[in-house]
């Protein structure tokens, strides 16, 4: 079985530079409690290793309430940013505060702040419960409204004159937000649109794509709670008509998915460490041929 490596695949430019923060701060602040408020980067692997390095998690579905279990010291905003009731909370604590938002995603908070001052009102594209919609939508949520299919866009209701903006979550499906906007602008014509799905998540899901077109399977190998690394998931079943996989280590391959495959590709969400993938890709190298 031949094993493809699709390229770009793994860690963008804001998992590294979050992960590169958070251990430079729990080298600097050995002996001082330093906090991360969620998962820095959706996986688990980033996450053990970093709690080495002196950086507990706090995990909570409430990240003004997580605030209350850190006491004193630094905590980290995570990756995927926080809504300005986070920052009060950890100001009001007397915290030392380390933002380690990814650059994309601080620019649409920056964008929606814009669009808010413009006077319009903003539907975000986002998943439910997931950190980074949490942030924007806490921008101004009476004036926020989150949509997650396209279905719910027939439930908005705006009178006429209203004006509207439309911006998104940065890790979503391309294809499905795309869809979503195009039946926004069907009902609101005048509405302005931006589309904020990052670089690096546009890259990863075209090229898997675009990759999946000759092979027989893909796998994706990422943490279930990584939203761009289930959307690659998606667009290869959706897009391409291939099957595909997520896999958080080599352990969780199964050989039975590869009888009769003669190519596989494999792939990485945005928050993938190198080593695993790595060691994903020599595990299928080392499935036996079949007789």
């Amino acid at each position: 079985m031949e094993v493809v490596r699709i390229t770009p695949r793994g860690y963008c430019h804001g998992v590294v530079e979050a992960i590169r923060m958070a251990k430079k701060v729990g080298a600097q602040n050995a002996g001082e409690p330093v906090a991360m408020l969620g998962y820095l980067v959706h996986n688990e692997h980033v996450t053990r290793e970093l709690e080495e390095h002196g950086v507990r998690l706090v995990d909570s579905d409430d990240r003004v309430a997580g605030l209350e279990h850190i006491d004193s010291g630094t905590v980290i905003f995570t990756a995927h940013g926080v809504s300005p009731a986070v920052v009060d909370g950890a100001r009001a604590r007397g915290l030392r505060i380390v933002d380690a938002t990814c650059s994309d995603v601080t620019r649409t908070h920056d964008l929606v702040r814009r669009l808010l001052e413009d006077g319009n009102e903003i539907v975000y594209i986002g998943k439910r419960g997931h950190p980074e919609p949490e942030g924007v939508v806490g921008i101004d949520p009476a004036r926020i409204q989150l949509v997650e299919r396209v279905e719910e866009v027939d439930g908005l209701d705006y009178p006429p004159g209203t004006r509207l903006a439309v911006t998104c979550q940065t890790t979503l499906s391309m294809w499905d937000t795309k869809a979503i906007i195009d039946r926004l602008v069907e009902r609101y014509s005048d509405i302005e649109v931006h589309n904020e799905i990052c670089l690096a998540t546009q890259e990863r899901q075209e090229a898997a794509v675009r990759a999946a077109a000759d092979l027989d399977c893909v796998v994706v190998v990422g943490s279930t709670r990584s939203s761009n690394s289930r959307r690659l998931v998606q667009v290869v079943e959706e897009r391409a008509g291939r099957r595909a996989h997520l896999v958080d280590t080599a352990a969780d391959l199964d050989p039975a998915w590869f009888r009769g495959v003669r190519r596989v590709g494999v792939t990485a969400g945005a928050s993938t460490p190198t080593q695993i993938t790595r060691a994903v890709i020599a595990a299928l190298e080392a499935l036996p041929d079949e007789e």
